[in-house]
C-alpha cells in the first residue's frame, strides 16, 4: 500500500511566474555586453538592474554607502529612471537589441537545484520590483553585479556625510542627485583620486585626500592630474573624528604620523566639510553567489572573497556566471593572494589615531573593542557573569576565528545593512587579533534575501489548497505548539497518550 505524507512538500512547491533563457543582473557595462552577446546567439534575455532604489533602501545604505547625502531628487522615480538611462548610453543599445530590459528590478536570491531543495528543477531564481515578489526558472544566469566599498569605522563615522567612493561617483553621476558640498577623500589609491578628480569637475570642493603613507599609493598619470587640478593630497595623515552635529559631518580631525605609523604628538588639524568619502578599496558583490552556494577563495589582489570561475566564467553551481567586477577588482598593487595589503594599512592607521572603543558594526553598536573581546553590544547589557570571561584567545585555541561564530557572539554584522559596512572590517579586525593573513578568516555566510524586502511582498506569493493541506503542524509534530508552561506536566504527555508517539518541543 502506497502511502503518503500530507505533511510533505512534495508536489506543493507554489508555480514559477515565468522560466527566462538568459537572466543578467546588472546592467552596468559589463552586465549590458553579456546580454548583448547572449541575444546575439539567439537567445532570449532579460536585464535586469536593481536602479533606480528605493529611497528607503538608501537610507538604509543598501546596497551602497549612501551616507545620507542624497537630494530630494531621488524621491522622484521617474526623473532617477531618465537619469540612469541617460548615465548608460549601453541600456539604449540593449533596448535596441530586443532585450527585456527591466529596471527597478531586484533579484534577491537564487536557488539551484540540489539533494536539499528537490522540489526545484533547475535555477529559481527570486525577483521583486517594490509592486509584487515571484519565482521565474532560469536556465542561465549570469550575474554582473559589480562591486561596493570596503567600509572601515572611526569616532563619529555612524554621522550623516559618510560615504563610500561607489555611492558618491553614483549619486555625482547616476543620479546627479548629490547633496554634499566639501568632500574629503580617505586613500590615495585609484579609487580615491578618480573619486576626488570626478567630484571636483562636478563643482564639489575637495578639502584634500589623505593618506596615511608617504605618498600617493595610485597611478602615476591620476597623481599628476590631482596636482595639476590643485587638490591637496595630505600624505602622513589620518582620520581622527568626523565632527558634526545632528544634521552630519562639519569638519574631520586629522592626526599626523610618523615615519612607523605612530601619532605624532600635537601634530593634529582640522579640515572643514560636510562630508567624508572612504576611497580605499572595493569588494566584489558577491552576495547572489554565495547566496546560491558558488564556491568562492580569497584573492587579496582582487578585492576579496571572489568567485571560483573556469576560462568561460563559470561557477560550481551550474548554469550560474559572474563578469566584470563582481568577479574580482584589481587592486593598485600586487600581494600576496591572501593579502589585503592597503585595507590593513589603513586599519593600523585608524587603530592608532582613534584606538579601538569606536564603531565596527554601526547597526548594532559594536565597537571594535567588541570584536576583539567577543562580547555582546552594551544596549544588550549581557557583559557579567560567564559570558565576561570569553575572549578571542578562547576561540583560537580551536583554530582560526570563524566570522559566523563571531557574528552570534558579538552581533557584528546582523543589523539592516546585512553587514555592507562591517564585514570586512570584522575580518581584518579578526585577523590582526589572531595574527593570521586575512585570507585565512573565513567568510561570513550570506543568505537569502541579499536585500531588505518588505513582508508584505513576500508572503504576497499566492498558496494553493494543496499547499496548505496538512501544514497544520511542523514537520508532523503535533505538539509544536505545546505552551512551555506545560512542559514537565501532564499536560505534556497528551499526544503519547493519544498513540502519537513521543512528543518535541521547540
Amino acid at each position: 500500500m502506497r502511502v503518503v505524507d500530507e505533511k510533505a512538500i512534495d508536489g506543493k512547491f507554489p508555480a514559477v511566474g515565468e522560466t527566462i533563457d538568459v537572466l543578467v543582473v546588472g546592467a552596468g557595462d559589463a552586465g549590458c555586453q553579456a546580454a548583448r552577446e547572449a541575444a546575439a546567439g539567439g537567445a532570449s534575455v532579460v536585464l535586469a538592474d536593481e536602479n533606480p532604489l528605493d529611497p528607503a533602501l538608501m537610507g538604509l545604505d543598501v546596497p551602497l554607502a549612501f551616507g545620507g547625502r542624497m537630494d530630494g531628487a531621488v524621491q522622484n522615480r521617474e526623473r532617477m529612471t531618465e537619469r540612469l538611462v541617460l548615465a548608460r548610453p549601453a541600456l539604449a543599445e540593449a533596448y535596441e537589441a530586443g532585450i527585456d530590459v527591466r529596471l527597478g528590478t531586484t533579484i534577491w536570491g537564487i536557488f539551484p537545484e540540489s539533494a536539499e531543495s528537490r522540489a526545484l528543477a533547475g535555477l529559481t531564481v527570486g525577483l521583486e520590483d517594490g509592486r509584487r515578489c515571484w519565482m521565474a526558472r532560469a536556465r542561465r544566469v549570469v550575474l554582473a553585479t559589480g562591486a561596493r566599498d570596503l567600509m572601515l569605522g572611526f569616532a563619529g563615522c555612524d554621522r550623516p556625510g559618510v560615504i563610500g567612493a561607489r555611492a558618491l561617483d553614483a549619486l555625482l553621476h547616476r543620479y546627479q542627485a548629490f547633496a554634499g558640498r566639501r568632500l574629503l577623500v580617505l586613500g590615495s589609491g585609484s579609487e580615491g583620486l578618480r573619486v576626488a578628480i570626478a567630484a571636483h569637475r562636478a563643482g564639489v570642493t575637495v578639502a584634500g585626500i589623505v593618506e596615511p603613507g608617504a605618498q600617493a599609493e595610485g597611478p602615476a598619470e591620476l597623481v599628476a592630474e590631482v596636482a595639476e587640478l590643485g587638490l591637496a593630497l595630505l600624505t602622513r595623515y589620518v582620520l581622527v573624528e568626523a565632527a558634526g552635529n545632528a544634521e552630519g559631518v562639519t569638519s574631520a580631525r586629522l592626526a599626523a604620523l610618523d615615519d612607523e605609523g605612530r601619532v605624532l604628538a600635537g601634530g593634529e588639524r582640522e579640515v572643514g566639510c560636510d562630508t567624508i568619502c572612504l576611497a580605499i578599496a572595493a569588494v566584489p558583490a558577491i552576495e547572489l553567489a554565495a547566496a546560491a552556494g558558488a564556491a568562492l577563495r580569497f584573492e587579496g589582489t582582487l578585492g576579496g572573497h571572489v568567485p571560483v570561475l573556469d576560462e568561460a566564467g563559470r561557477t560550481s553551481v551550474g548554469g550560474l556566471e559572474m563578469v566584470g567586477a563582481a568577479a574580482g577588482v584589481p587592486a593598485d598593487h600586487p600581494a600576496a593572494p591572501d593579502a589585503w595589503p592597503y585595507p590593513e594599512r589603513w586599519l593600523a592607521a585608524l587603530i592608532a589615531s582613534g584606538g579601538l572603543e569606536v564603531p565596527c558594526c554601526r547597526c548594532e553598536s559594536v565597537t571594535r573593542a567588541d570584536v576583539l573581546g567577543v562580547r555582546p553590544p552594551a544596549y544588550l547589557e549581557a557583559r557579567s557573569g560567564p559570558i565576561a570571561a570569553r575572549d578571542l584567545g578562547r576561540l583560537l585555541a580551536d583554530g582560526p576565528p570563524n566570522q559566523d561564530q563571531v557574528k552570534r557572539l558579538t552581533r557584528s554584522g546582523m543589523g539592516e545593512c546585512q553587514g555592507r559596512r562591517c564585514r570586512e572590517q570584522t575580518a581584518l579586525l579578526l585577523a590582526r587579533g589572531a595574527g593570521v593573513a586575512p585570507g585565512r578568516i573565513p567568510l561570513a555566510s550570506y543568505r537569502a534575501p541579499v536585500r531588505p524586502l518588505p513582508l508584505a511582498l513576500l508572503a504576497d506569493d499566492a498558496e494553493t489548497e494543496a499547499m496548505r493541506a496538512g501544514w497544520d503542524a511542523w514537520f508532523g509534530i503535533p505538539t509544536q505548539w505545546t505552551p512551555w508552561w506545560d512542559i514537565g506536566t501532564e499536560r505534556d504527555g497528551l499526544g503519547r497518550d493519544a498513540g502519537l508517539g513521543d512528543t518535541w518541543h521547540l
